[in-house]
């Protein structure tokens, strides 16, 4: 589970963001939309994040943050050669941000331990790195890195808890490459849970990594999990009785490369093309339509019913850039609500989300106070992420209209639009 998030000069990101998943000392809607962690320091976390922002304030922003950290996690090691550079983005309106590092920290829950990792970044290096383990209410230092200009070499502070050839992990450690990934490559144990939560526990959605059927077409092919999907399309009332995956073989391409020799080579070979036929039944009839013949919106649904029913299964954090896009109001309060009910989120999993979607904020009990989160730019153009308890509204206010009024923040400042600028 996701305890916080740090990021600290990322694209319009400039000062350190702090995104928060610890529920506040408030007992509203406690049993449904919080989940107990068994610790004393953060003894419950939220189940879901709400993130309003007006267009370009930098909400999606925070979505790239956490989605650029989680790749550098994973592809450090493997996929950025010696000497490459990052393409990260630091906040470059300010003159003494724009050279120095951007920095990231996650702190999450696996297990019933507590782990707190982060990392800071030029486009050249690593340039420092740390772990921080609670297996105790003390933390213990498993590793810190940091760059030593002076002698123009990466220093390490290993501590006793961290177990395994960290002599040798350091060594093969480049500057652009992140400790814990070179390590997780060497077979590092102890470290396979922090880099595997990137991998498998936080699963994002936006527009560098877009929804795609694979994992709806895979649960439908088997008749438990396909009735699932189509009770799960079936409470949002689109009349989908049954759905059918017709699976036949094409010819096509692979490209095959060659480790030995260094060359590829394209072979024909059979592929797999699936066919959806969705079976829709009324009072007045029945009729099977394709995939192409269903709305953007059922097409979404599907996309997103096959993944998140996976997810409130295995308990992952799930991130998603604008929610709403193509789909009803409330398709999407049936969804966040899934999240909240504890005999569905049978796992412990977490949606965070952004979204324009202002009347969710007065759905009767879909939120409380400390799950709206609101971003919004400065004269700047810095974005700054402020939680909506941060305001105290009273528990009985209009959120929608007082958002929209500016009383929280977090919405464009409109002129004439009509009006000519000399």
């Amino acid at each position: 589970m996701l305890v916080e998030f740090r990021v600290k000069n990322f694209r319009s990101l400039r000062d350190e963001q702090v995104l928060s998943l610890v529920a506040s000392s408030d007992k509203t809607l406690q049993d449904t939309n919080t989940l107990g962690t068994g610790l004393k320091v953060a003894p419950a976390l939220l189940s879901s994040a709400i993130v309003y922002g007006a267009n370009a304030s930098g909400k999606s922003n925070l979505i790239k943050a956490l989605q650029y950290m989680r790749g550098v996690v994973l592809e450090s090691a493997t996929v950025v050669q010696p000497g490459q550079t990052f393409a990260v983005q630091p906040f470059r309106l300010d003159p003494c941000t724009a050279g120095q590092p951007t920095e990231f920290e996650v702190t999450f829950i696996l297990n019933g331990m507590r782990y707190q990792y982060g990392f800071a970044m030029t486009a050249q290096q690593i340039v420092s790195e740390h772990l921080l383990v609670y297996k105790a209410f003390k933390p213990q230092r498993w590793f810190d890195r940091h760059f030593d200009e002076n002698t123009d070499r990466d220093i390490y502070d290993f501590g006793q808890g961290l177990k395994g050839t960290k002599n040798l992990w350091e060594s093969a450690t480049r500057p652009n490459a992140l400790f814990l990934s070179m390590a997780v490559q060497l077979n590092s144990e102890a470290l396979r849970p922090v880099f595997d939560w990137f991998a498998h526990s936080l699963v994002i959605f936006d527009e560098q990594t877009r929804l795609a059927p694979h994992t709806s077409i895979q649960m439908l092919k088997q008749s438990e999990h396909r009735k699932r999907i189509c009770d799960f399309l079936a409470a949002a009332d689109l009349s989908i009785a049954d759905i059918e995956v017709v699976t036949r073989k094409v010819p096509g391409q692979s490209v095959h490369f060659d480790l030995v020799t260094g060359k590829s080579e394209v072979r024909s070979e059979e592929m797999e093309q699936h066919q959806l036929r969705f079976s829709h039944v009324t009072e007045r009839g029945e009729a099977v339509f394709d995939l192409m013949d269903e709305s953007n919106g059922t097409r979404n649904l599907l996309f997103l019913a096959g993944p998140v029913l996976d997810i409130l299964k295995k308990g992952l954090t799930l991130v998603i850039d604008e929610l709403d896009t193509s789909l009803h109001t409330l398709l999407v309060r049936e969804l966040v609500r899934l999240f909240h009910r504890p005999q569905a989120n049978t796992g412990g999993a977490q949606l965070i989300f952004t979204t324009h979607d202002t009347s969710l904020l007065d759905a009767p009990g879909l939120f409380r106070r400390d799950q709206v989160w609101l971003v919004e730019k400065d004269s700047d153009q810095a974005s700054s992420l402020v939680a909506l308890s941060e305001f105290s509204p009273r528990k009985n206010e209009a959120l929608e209209r007082g958002y929209l009024m500016g009383r929280y923040g977090g919405v464009p400042f409109l002129g004439d639009m009509a009006e000519p600028k000399h």
